[in-house]
């Protein structure tokens, strides 16, 4: 009886010495405490298969207790930590296949060419005339708005049409005003 206590001590979070007590304390966990955990791990395991079934599960719980990575704080039962030990496999493996799933689909986003459909077509011509109406009396603003629909950057569009720094933050400035106060959406038809 010492030396189940002794080497149950070992999975609970002592001081065990060699790999062989740690194998031994995890042996001796008992008949219904093992019982409980294959029947959590059974339910834990659903809709993992075919890439993890319930015993890799249990199995991956048991090795990383004992290769030390997790330790059951003092005064929680065996069971209980163990079945936290493979909640935490099980969403760290939806997550990992979250992230993968996530990356394929950007993937395959990638490669295909996305054509706007019509009615956007229609709505971004008429937002765009009714920015050049707005901004038609003000030459600053005109050309920022032809140097942004050619690509330009600011430095770009400054360089291109000999605009100093505080001419273009002050026309940019002005168009947000403008863009507020009056609602572009509000003059689409």
């Amino acid at each position: 009886m010492q030396d189940r206590k002794r080497l149950l001590t070992v999975l609970i979070g002592g001081n065990g010495e060699t790999p062989l007590e740690k194998a031994f304390a995890a042996k001796l966990v008992g008949d219904m405490n093992l019982l409980r955990l294959k029947a959590t791990a059974r339910l834990l395991a659903r809709g993992l298969y075919p890439d993890i079934y319930w015993w890799d599960l249990l199995q991956e719980a048991f090795a990383r207790v004992l290769n030390g990575s997790r330790h059951c704080p003092p005064g929680v039962p065996v069971d209980v930590f163990m079945t936290g030990v493979m909640r935490s496999i099980r969403a760290e493996y939806w997550r990992r296949k979250g992230l993968l799933e996530s990356s394929l689909a950007l993937r395959h986003l990638e490669g295909l060419e996305m054509a706007p459909d019509p009615e956007r077509l229609v709505l971004a011509q008429q937002e765009l005339e009714a920015i050049g109406e707005l901004f038609a009396d003000d030459p600053v603003a005109t050309q920022i708005i032809r140097g942004l629909g050619d690509g330009l950057s600011a430095e770009e569009i400054r360089t291109k049409y000999g605009l100093s720094s505080t001419e273009y933050d002050s026309a940019r400035k002005r168009m947000r005003r403008a863009l507020v106060r009056d609602g572009i959406r509000s003059k689409v038809k």
